[in-house]
């Protein structure tokens, strides 16, 4: 399945609406290698402290417990991703069937730990167990007297992914080091490993590097791995804004764990960039148009079932499904050419062809056009009516797109701007209003790392047609003043930590313990007894935080109660938006009666009023409520949704 939707030309469309399949950038295979380097120092553990939260692990055993955590979410949420594991700088060699027994190694001194592939069961076991066995940690992750270079080390990485993902659309490899130096006094070694560098670039694998710094010497990255990390910010300098930084560099010591820290620099770019539409034109002006590509950045997930199994055989197979038309009166088997598209109105089956269902669809080529310009706070929460899809610029189609966008992003922040745009997904879509909202960086407060990129979001916005009518507002009785000020006060103290919602703390619970099960069955593992749930109120610290306040809120409200008793006592009713109405059981029940009488004279329509709705094609306007009473009344059925209630009464008259 293609990881990019990309509009064809003029002439290339099909009669269908191009249907945008909102899973594919699932669905696209990911390449991942681990590159971890074993040193003294990378495997040295950090100094012993007083604080709770300080390190105990050293930083080669955090980065495979990273790289087994994230193979634990990848073998069940991203099951056709490869991912794999390779040490460099250990004393044993092993690499595509050379073990110890081999006399010579091609790459010496890089250790092949988990093959790029599939992560299979085996895999995560073999990673658990180095991860959780101290003896066997020990015992394989020995660092090697002589100097490995990074030349080898992204030569070995070249040819893994070159034999075991060729054709993979997204390939990336992650370094883990704390050596900020390899080649402080070999510019040839330098200069061989920039090659090195270069020659996955050009392959297509993308490098990121997530550096450790050491307790006493910050990591600077400028020394060696400017030259091997290639900058992926805009290159031209005057452009305003960049489009995204460097991963901060995790450390070791009291605070956040080194394992917290390198487990949210990585989770910050283990999901690799699936377009969800590309180079599809942005035209912010006649004869000035730039490249962009859109992205899915929220999404709800959902367990989903793989495939389809057959069980009544004699052994277990998959079962492919397929879908064949056939006539109702003679069950024949109904062609493609045979089926025509039809649209209903006033009754009547109005039949178009082919050519005139793409002459109406046609609006025009995909393209988002901005219109005009409008304040932020123009655009009302409420006018949100799907998920925003996240523009990124793209140099294919229009070289300087990049530029541009950089400008018109800074330029829409700093206004406090929003553009209103004319967009068309694809070919053949209905044109929607959409809102140009520019959106700026934001980063984790305790780890640095990136949480959401700087870029432009397309939101859809309703026409005029989408907005429902309100509901009918009922008078309420407002609470006294002071019966509020006690609620505010219990509100302030149960208040989120700075206020904001983190997604991030509140994984799905049905999703985690679905997934549970499904790992602890494929690595054989104890069922769990019951699923972590993060959702679940924390009663103590609510009662400790608010439980006075809430007890205060309690006599606050008996006070006002006891109140409101003796002011309504004598006057046997309550007034209630400049209206008296009866309270308790007072007035022997007359004043539910009226209203019963003036309900049924509102849902009372004749033969005549009905004719007329349908005569104006007014009847979906009646309510479900009348349309039932007046087919009862004429013997025939009032149920149903109230789409078959309308039919049934245009039926009625059309006889």
């Amino acid at each position: 399945m293609p990881d990019e939707i990309k509009w064809k030309s003029p002439g290339d469309e099909d009669e269908d609406e191009e249907e945008v399949d909102e899973t594919a950038y699932k669905t696209v295979k990911d390449a991942v290698l681990f590159v971890i380097e074993v040193s003294s120092s990378m495997l040295r553990p950090p100094p012993p402290t007083d604080s709770k939260k300080a390190d105990t692990d050293s930083p080669t055993s955090a980065a495979l417990k990273c790289a087994y955590a994230l193979m634990q979410q990848r073998i069940i949420s991203n099951p056709n991703d490869m991912m794999g594991v390779l040490l460099y700088g250990t004393e044993k060699s092993k690499f595509n069937g050379e073990d110890e027994s081999s006399r010579n190694f091609s790459y010496p001194h890089c250790y092949l730990l988990t093959d790029l592939d599939v992560p299979a069961a085996e895999d995560v076991k073999a990673l658990k167990t180095l991860v959780e066995d101290e003896d066997e940690f020990k015992n394989l992750v020995v660092p090697c007297k002589e100097d490995v270079t990074m030349a080898s080390v992204l030569f070995c990485a070249n040819q893994i992914f070159t034999t075991k993902a060729p054709n993979f659309s997204s390939r990336r490899l992650f370094i883990v080091t704390n050596n900020d130096d390899p080649h402080a006094n070999d510019k040839a070694a330098k200069s061989s490993a920039a090659v090195r560098a270069k020659d996955l670039y050009d392959l297509g694998v993308l490098i990121e590097l997530f550096p450790i710094s050491k307790p006493d010497q910050e990591f600077e990255k400028r020394k060696f791995y400017d030259d091997i990390v290639y900058n992926q910010t805009p290159t031209d300098p005057e452009a305003p804004a960049p489009i995204s930084g460097p991963t901060k560099a995790s450390s070791t010591g009291d605070g956040i764990s080194l394992l917290v820290s390198l487990l949210s620099n990585i989770n910050s770019k283990a999901v690799a960039r699936r377009t969800l539409f590309s180079n599809i034109p942005l035209e912010l002006g006649p004869g000035l148009k730039i490249s962009v590509k859109g992205y899915i950045l929220f999404k709800r997930q959902e367990p989903k079932r793989s495939c389809y199994v057959y069980l009544a055989g004699e052994k277990a197979q998959i079962a492919t499904g397929v879908t064949t038309q056939l006539a109702s009166d003679t069950a024949r088997t109904i062609g493609k050419v045979e089926i025509k598209k039809a649209y209903k109105f006033g009754g009547e089956q109005v039949l178009f062809t082919p050519e005139e269902i793409t002459s109406i669809r046609n609006f025009g080529d995909p393209c988002i056009r901005i219109l005009g310009f409008k304040p932020m706070s123009m655009l009302p929460i409420w006018a949100n009516l799907r998920p925003a899809t996240f523009l990124y610029p793209s140099e294919e189609d229009y070289i300087g797109s990049t530029r541009v966008f950089a400008a018109l992003h800074a330029k829409l922040l700093a206004s406090q701007k929003l553009g209103i745009t004319w967009y068309i997904a694809r070919k053949n879509a209905a044109p929607v209003l959409a809102a140009l909202y520019p959106g700026r960086e934001e980063h984790d407060e305790t780890t640095g790392a990136q949480t959401l990129p700087p870029g432009l979001w397309l939101i859809p916005i309703p026409y005029a047609d989408d907005i429902r009518q309100n509901p009918e507002i009922t008078s309420l009785i407002r609470a006294p003043e002071p019966l509020i000020d006690r609620m505010r006060e219990v509100i302030q103290q149960l208040q989120l930590p700075k206020a904001k919602y983190d997604p991030s703390k509140y994984p799905n619970p049905s999703l985690q313990w679905h997934y549970r099960i499904l790992q602890a069955m494929a690595l054989e593992e104890d069922l769990p007894e019951k699923v972590e749930d993060k959702t679940v109120p924390r009663y103590r610290q609510i009662d400790k935080r608010a439980g006075e306040y809430v007890l205060e809120w309690g006599r606050e409200l008996q006070v006002q109660y006891e109140r409101w008793q003796k002011e309504n006592s004598s006057g046997g009713g309550a007034v209630v938006g400049g209206k008296r109405v009866a309270v308790g059981g007072g007035g022997g029940g007359g004043g539910d009666e009226e209203v019963g009488r003036k309900r049924a004279k509102v849902e009372e329509v004749d033969d005549a009023g009905m004719k007329k709705a349908v005569e104006k094609q007014t009847v979906g306007k009646l309510t479900v409520v009348v349309l039932k009473g007046w087919l009862e009344g004429k013997g025939l059925d009032g149920k149903g949704k109230k789409g078959e209630l309308v039919e049934r009464v245009e039926r009625y008259f059309e006889k």
